[in-house]
């Protein structure tokens, strides 16, 4: 897959104020900042994130996705 089809996926269902994805075709890295984390642990976070790339996740097409999930309050304090 292509970090941009990735990028779609995700933006397609999840609210995100910022999204930044990389990868080589085989091993990704993406920064999901949303609201959508308020409240949420790390795992329930990571969670929602592979929640909207499930379909890919099952056929094997997607295989290897590392990220950050930060709220845009946690985003405006790691950026400084």
């Amino acid at each position: 897959m292509h970090p941009e089809q990735i990028k779609q996926l995700i933006l397609a269902g999840m609210a995100c104020e910022y999204l930044e994805l990389d990868g080589d075709g085989q091993h990704f890295q993406a920064t999901v900042v949303s609201n959508e984390f308020a409240g949420k642990n790390r795992v329930q976070r990571q969670q929602r994130v592979y929640q909207t790339l499930k379909e890919k996740l099952a056929t094997g097409e997607l295989h290897a996705l590392s990220f950050k999930t930060l709220t845009p309050e946690e985003w405006s304090t790691q950026r400084g």
